[in-house]
């Protein structure tokens, strides 16, 4: 018969053979043999288990790392290192119509991993205080005198080259980016301008600086990098999520067979200032959209990679500012009450004695506007349902689908999986006097609204005097909250299509107690490349090096864990064949073949040769 050989080399050395009389005994292991083959595969699911869990507990750790990292940024109001050879800086000048601000930001230097964009910080100097400068007025001013374009941006240059370590100039970079003051120029006079700067600077600075670095941008590129910077901020583009936060599925853009993925969920921006409203949301589904209203870009430094790809609406709204909408409205009752007066023979509005009733101002403000000779009287009403009934045709709607502000076409919004931040207006007129900033409810807010208006004047002026409003609020927001008010709820529930019952808007002045600047997003988007070089690095330190440092400390814990199960299995199966050899060689030795062992005599002489 024949005999069937096992051997093995590890982690023990051990060989035995099993004749085919034995293979029955198999089918009915002893007692020990169960316990021996049940320690076995406990081990073996110890190490299993300590495999699996150890990965959970790295993606936990990592998810925890992206959340402290993410708290750090936000909450970050230590000084700047500048002694720190690895931090790196940049320069955003924000050239704007009333003045034009310097901000000066700073980040680590790269992990290496394409994944992750770069850890962009404001600034902060010896006081806490973020690093910016102001000056006035807007470059615009200087359209007459080009010339005098670099002497202007001077102070703002020299302050930010104190700020930044000299050794660190000749590889920081600097954009000046020049917004609604610079647009409203002929080209000619922006080109001169932008073409002194272009010139002057490299002469006194040693700034990263490039003829591409300074230019006029447009409302939709302005739009587009708030929307980044509010996102940035939020941690919206940390990819690594747990199952508490809300995911959209994206289909990346510029894929042939519609590749998709799940990520988080990005937040929208609603934007209302003086002269023009702003609205800016991702857009997750493909679809046809106009060129002019979509941006596509990619925030990660790989431009294979679409985990950083994003679709973004962005559309400006000019004249549906709050005070330009105010304007607007005021225009309207002018040139109607003067044509209604004509053709009746009436005088309404012509004196403080018989003033136009107004809706839009609350109860018993007595106003008066208008130029000169076309000056007219109101008196407010103080209706907030009759005001937003008047502010709708303002609006420019048409009765075309997917259609918002004067007509112009928005992609559909998943309401219910989706959340917005409203800024300046929207965040003051719930605010500085209704006292209801935060998280938005149309119906209370609306009530609130109906009953500001419908309040004297005399008695909110009262409330005035005693503080009861935001520090910051004064006698016109006072006159005009009614109007605003109505304007805000108008835009946002019949211009933009919001339900009433729509519950993820927050407005906020602030986000995470900080003023987040369209900059912050200019920067983040205009030096998405610079990883790579970081990322070259670490390519080049090898194999083992990266092997070396994809491991925590945890995971080495885990490792030697692992390696001590495997030493105590071996050590197990050294003793079993220890124990079965001595098996053979009692078997060698059996009493039928050493008599003397029972008899108690002494050993046979054995013959020794010498």
């Amino acid at each position: 018969m024949g005999r069937i050989n096992f051997s093995c080399l590890f982690p023990a050395s051990w060989h035995f053979s099993l004749s085919c009389q034995v293979l029955p005994r198999l089918l009915i292991p002893s007692f020990r043999q169960l316990i021996f083959f049940g320690l076995v595969i406990c081990l073996i699911g110890i190490l299993y288990l300590l495999l699996i869990g150890g990965k959970g507990h790295a993606s936990w750790i990592n998810k925890e790392n992206h959340f402290h990292r993410h708290l750090a940024r936000v909450t970050d109001v230590d000084v700047t290192d500048t002694s720190n050879p690895n931090l790196n800086y940049g320069l955003v000048v924000d050239c704007g119509s009333s003045g034009s601000r310097i901000f000066v930001y700073c980040w680590p230097r790269h992990n290496g991993n394409p994944h992750e964009l770069l850890d962009i910080r404001q600034m902060r100097d010896q006081h806490r205080k973020p690093v910016v400068m102001k000056i006035k007025p807007g470059i615009s001013e200087l359209a007459k005198t080009p010339e005098k374009a670099s002497d202007y941006i001077y102070p703002l240059l020299s302050f930010a080259a104190q700020h930044i370590p000299k050794n660190k100039h000749q590889e920081t970079p600097l954009y000046i980016l020049c917004t609604a003051g610079m647009r409203i120029l002929p080209e000619s006079q922006q080109e001169a301008l932008l073409e002194d700067l272009r010139t002057d600077i490299p002469v006194h600075f040693n700034f990263l600086f490039s003829d591409s670095h300074v230019e006029v941008i447009s409302g939709k590129q302005e739009g587009v990098y708030a929307w980044i910077g509010i996102n940035f901020v939020l941690g919206r583009f940390n990819h690594v999520h747990n199952d508490e936060e809300p995911v959209v599925e994206v289909h990346v853009p510029g894929s042939d067979q519609q590749e998709s993925l799940m990520r988080k969920r990005t937040a929208g921006v609603l934007d209302m200032g003086g002269v023009s409203t702003q609205i800016a949301y991702e857009v997750p589904k493909t679809e046809e959209i106009a060129k002019n209203l979509l941006a596509e870009f990619n925030l990660g430094c790989d431009a294979h990679r679409t985990e950083h790809v994003y679709r973004v609406y962005v559309s400006t709204f000019l004249g549906f500012g709050g005070n330009a909408a105010r304007q607007r409205y005021e225009e309207s009752l002018i040139r109607d009450t003067a044509i209604r007066n004509k053709l009746l023979g009436q005088h309404i509005g012509e004196t403080a004695e018989s003033p136009l009733l107004d809706p839009c101002l609350p109860s018993d403000l007595q106003d008066e506007i208008g130029p000169s000779t076309q000056r007219l009287f109101l008196r407010g009403t103080g209706d907030f349902e009759q005001c937003r009934e008047i502010l709708q045709p303002f609006l420019n709607r048409t009765n075309d689908t997917h259609t918002s502000l004067s007509g112009i076409y928005q992609p559909a919004i998943d309401y219910s999986n989706s959340q917005f931040y409203g800024f300046s207006e929207f965040y003051y007129c719930t605010e500085d006097v209704l006292r209801m900033g935060g998280d938005y409810n149309a119906s209370r807010y609306a009530q609130a609204a109906k009953g500001y208006c419908a309040t004297q004047w005399k008695t909110l002026k009262e409330r005035f005097d005693s503080g009861l409003y935001a520090s910051h609020a004064d006698l016109h927001r006072l006159k005009y909250q009614c109007f605003k008010s109505a304007w805000m709820y108008e835009v946002l529930h019949a211009g933009f299509s919001f339900p009433v019952n729509y519950k993820n808007l927050k407005t906020a002045l602030l986000v995470y107690d900080k003023e987040v600047q369209w900059t912050l997003g200019a920067i983040l988007y205009r030096t998405r490349f610079l990883p790579l070089r970081d990322i070259q690095q670490e390519s080049l330190k090898g194999a083992h090096s990266h092997w070396r440092h994809s491991f925590s400390f945890v995971n080495n814990h885990y490792l030697f864990l692992a390696c001590f199960f495997i030493v105590l299995l071996s050590i197990m199966l050294y003793l079993l064949r220890l124990r079965r050899i001595h098996r053979r060689a009692v078997k060698l030795y059996t009493p039928s073949s050493v008599p003397w062992l029972e008899e108690g005599l002494g050993s046979p002489a054995l013959p020794i040769n010498l």
